[in-house]
């Protein structure tokens, strides 16, 4: 089972999660602007191995722990910049947030830049990645999870029948418990998409800004959603891309990740048919998907290499991120359909087992979900409503319902919220560009309308049809990359919402 843990732990960073608090009342507002207040210099030398060949600056911004009590203990959050290219066409800055919650963002201008990010965007803003609260180089946080632990990854696992899903509950309350266990400096309960959101407005003042811009993916959604909504007068050019539907993820979203698979597995199924002859998965979009079920189901009852049908399926849901993981994807489909133990042991092999069994990241990653998403809203704690809603959703959606409704360890988390979640806000600057593919796994197109009527006339919706996860420079839609362009260059916002046809 180790293996199996393995190829989840590498999945859990695609998708890609005490006492309980008393509910308080805690200021929106941040520091007024001020002269710049950070110091740049050389970043850590991971982030500048993982930049190269673009060089960033990092420096450090101090804010609250728990924003109510601001005068309390601080945190250090760490933050790069990439200047603009030509400062006599500087604009400002644009923050980035790769999304999560539990992604490092510190790199992401130079992902951006080397996936071709348009040189009329860097030469007008500074780019402003950062490790959000809890990541990477910002106060750490970590549950102590190894390759070896049962909780592996932020979607739960795939429930065959009704006792999966009370198997499941008790290793969902055994996370829980041990991030209590692990919580010894009690930052747990302060990981918030609000505080968070609090913490990117501490930053723009910090860089001396009166507004800031921001581009945000998946997770990114909701923390920009969330900013917009709280510092409307502070949010200059906003462009949340892939979004999830609101200012949280709660229950609801993670089990719209299995329309999401509904509406894109058929991408593969057709891509996969027109290459029958190669991998042998069915002629039709129809066969192939009768092929993921049959595999699915053979694997539930008899395991290749250790990989059995909860796994495949998480595998199956990754691999639709990018059509550029598709001919992986065929081969793994392949290779376990015909119980190739030696061939799916080299699959799990490549999915990155570690030498010394740390998750270092991944653990880190884990924590974060898991504390943003269980902080942010309550979660159902009755086993019986978990099992209602997976015996639902198998039904609804027979690919992956069964998983993404199942429980997770927010049903046993050890803190309460300390506030509701945010709203969002329709009143305000008319500044929100949202973007969406009309076919992706884990933020289906529903989430880009649902945000779309929250936001009001302050958004515009531009879909796109196209499969996968991340539209803006990440995809491969010319009139999506334009049309975000110009509103990031020349705020140029659509009059109304834009549908974008398939390159």
């Amino acid at each position: 089972m180790k293996r199996q843990s393995g190829v989840g732990r590498n999945l859990a960073l695609l998708a890609v999660i005490g006492l309980g608090a008393s509910l308080i009342t805690v200021p929106a507002a941040a520091e007024e602007t001020k002269p710049p207040q950070v110091e740049w210099g050389q970043c850590p030398d991971d982030v500048g191995a993982e930049a190269a060949p673009t060089v960033l600056q990092c420096a450090t911004v101090r804010v609250p722990l728990d924003y109510a009590e601001p005068e309390g203990d601080q945190i250090d959050l760490t933050v790069s910049r990439l200047a603009a290219a030509d400062p006599d066409k500087r604009r400002g800055v644009l923050m980035l947030n790769p999304g999560g919650p539990g992604g490092s963002g510190l790199a992401l201008s130079a992902l951006l830049v080397a996936q071709g990010l348009p040189s009329s965007v860097t030469d007008r803003y500074d780019l402003i990645g950062m490790d959000t609260r809890g990541i990477g180089h910002s106060a750490p946080v970590s549950c102590g999870f190894t390759t070896d632990s049962p909780y592996y990854s932020n979607i739960p696992p795939y429930a065959v029948d009704d006792a999966a899903v009370t198997a499941q509950a008790k290793v969902a309350e055994k996370a829980a418990e041990q991030c209590a266990d692990n919580d010894d400096d009690g930052r747990l309960r302060h990981l918030t998409t609000a505080n968070t959101a609090r913490d990117l407005d501490r930053i723009r003042a910090a860089l001396g800004e009166e507004k800031t811009s921001y581009l945000g993916y998946s997770y990114g959604t909701v923390l920009g959603a969330a900013y917009a909504s709280m510092f409307p007068e502070r949010s200059d050019r906003i462009v949340l891309d892939s979004n999830i539907g609101d200012a949280h993820l709660d229950r609801d979203g993670m089990r719209r990740y299995a329309l999401g698979m509904e509406q894109t597995l058929p991408d593969f199924a057709k891509w996969a048919a027109r290459r029958h002859d190669s991998y042998g998965l069915g002629r039709t979009p129809g066969q192939v998907r009768a092929s993921y079920l049959a595999i699915a189901g053979s694997l539930d009852k008899a395991p290749v290499a250790g990989i059995d049908g909860s796994l495949f399926r998480l595998v199956t849901f990754g691999h639709l991120f990018k059509q550029a993981q598709y001919p992986t994807l065929a081969q793994t489909w392949q290779t376990l359909r015909e119980g190739d133990e030696a061939a799916a042991r080299g699959l799990t092999a490549a999915a990155g087992e570690t030498a010394d069994g740390a998750l270092s990241p991944t653990d880190n990653a884990l924590t974060v979900f898991l504390a943003v998403t269980c902080n942010d809203a309550e979660w159902p704690a009755d086993i019986t409503t978990y099992r209602r809603g997976v015996a639902e959703d198998r039904e609804r959606y027979p690919l992956f319902g069964a998983a993404t409704a199942n429980i997770n360890p927010c049903a046993f988390w050890p803190y309460t919220p300390a506030e509701p979640p945010v709203e969002v806000d329709a009143e305000g600057p008319r500044n929100v560009l949202l973007l969406q593919n009309r076919r992706d796994a884990s933020t289906p197109h529903l989430g880009g309308k649902m945000l779309r009527e929250k936001f009001g006339d302050r958004a515009r919706l531009i879909s796109v049809d196209d499969s996968g996860h991340g539209v803006y420079v990440l995809g491969r839609n010319s009139c999506a990359l334009n049309t975000t362009t110009r509103y990031l260059v020349v705020g140029e916002m659509p009059t109304k919402d834009t549908s974008c046809r398939a390159d």
